[in-house]
């Protein structure tokens, strides 16, 4: 597939501190490509750096076959910008918005169609101030895509908004790619990037520490499902002695987690409930968990996603 995005080497400096350091990488045609990481990452700045909006102190980029320094009116016309921090006059109608930003384009599509497909039609005459804010997320996805866009950037687009309403945002996006437009996002919700993309950039002070599918960086971890169920009594010594060495067995309070390999053919939460089950010991909850990309998040940087400011 033909790339859209092309950028290596990218540097970006502020002061002592380098926010991007050295980092390169492709965004493919007609594919939703995410970059992940903890806030003070980086994301934020690659994203603008690749929208023209900020100027790099090293390396090429190159979007839709241009530099963004040099071609900032081409890119406003083929790519769809949604920033970190949107806002709107709080009495802006929602057709207003739509109506007022379409005449910024040259060919822009059909805004009254956009209103149908992202589910705003009902809010048209809603004031931007009175809309959720998952409706204000689908606003911003509406002016993002009324140029027709080859590419479309969205940063931090789910942050802050309940379960129902990043569900809806996530269906928006796969539609979005479907429909033939190349999404690029950031985000640093490890479950959002292995749902909606089709290649994800983990990027970690600056640099990319991995990039490929979500499937094959999980899989490469070579991580096993872990095994855990609440205790209704004390964990015996013996138990452990059920297992190899190769078997991993932690207690948190009441929680036990069991994960690591086996040495036989037989599942691990198979082995688990035999030997609850010949030994007596109660419990109860018992489930497993299959490794996911915070796994992968952990095992790279040997710490939990959370925010680095």
């Amino acid at each position: 597939m033909e790339s859209i995005v092309k950028v290596d080497e990218l540097v970006k400096k502020y002061g002592e501190l380098t926010a991007v350091n050295g980092i390169s990488f492709e965004v493919r045609e007609r594919e939703i490509f995410g970059m992940v990481g903890p806030n003070g990452a980086g994301k934020t700045t690659t994203i603008e750096i690749l929208e023209g909006l900020r100027k790099p102190d090293g390396g090429s980029v190159r979007v839709l076959g241009v530099d963004p320094q040099d071609h900032g009116r081409f890119l406003r016309e083929h790519t769809g910008i949604q920033l970190q921090q949107s806002i709107l006059p709080d009495r802006m109608r929602v057709w207003e918005a739509l109506d007022l930003y379409s005449s910024f384009y040259p060919d822009p599509v059909d805004w009254e169609k956009l209103l149908v497909e992202l589910g705003l039609a009902e809010k048209r005459n809603t004031a931007f101030t009175k809309l959720s804010g998952g409706q204000k997320q689908r606003l911003f996805v509406a002016l993002a895509l009324l140029p027709n866009p080859d590419l479309v950037f969205l940063d931090e687009l789910t942050t802050g908004l309940d379960p129902q309403a990043r569900r809806v945002i996530w269906n928006l996006v796969r539609d979005i790619r479907d429909r033939g437009t190349t999404v690029f996002l950031t985000t640093h919700f490890m479950d959002e990037a292995e749902n909606l993309c089709d290649r994800v950039a983990i990027l970690v002070c600056g640099e990319v520490v991995a990039l490929d599918t979500p499937a094959a960086l999980i899989r490469d971890l070579g991580a096993e499902e872990r095994v855990i169920f609440d205790l209704d009594g004390v964990l015996p010594d013996s138990f452990s002695g059920a297992f190899s060495s190769t078997i991993q067995i932690e207690e948190k309070g009441k929680r036990v987690v069991i994960f690591g390999k086996n040495d036989d053919e037989v599942p691990l939460v198979s082995k688990v409930v035999k030997v609850l089950t010949e030994k007596g010991i109660p419990f109860h909850d018992l489930r497993t968990e299959q490794p996911d990309l915070e796994d992968v998040f952990l095992k790279l940087t040997g710490r939990e996603m959370k925010d680095e400011g």
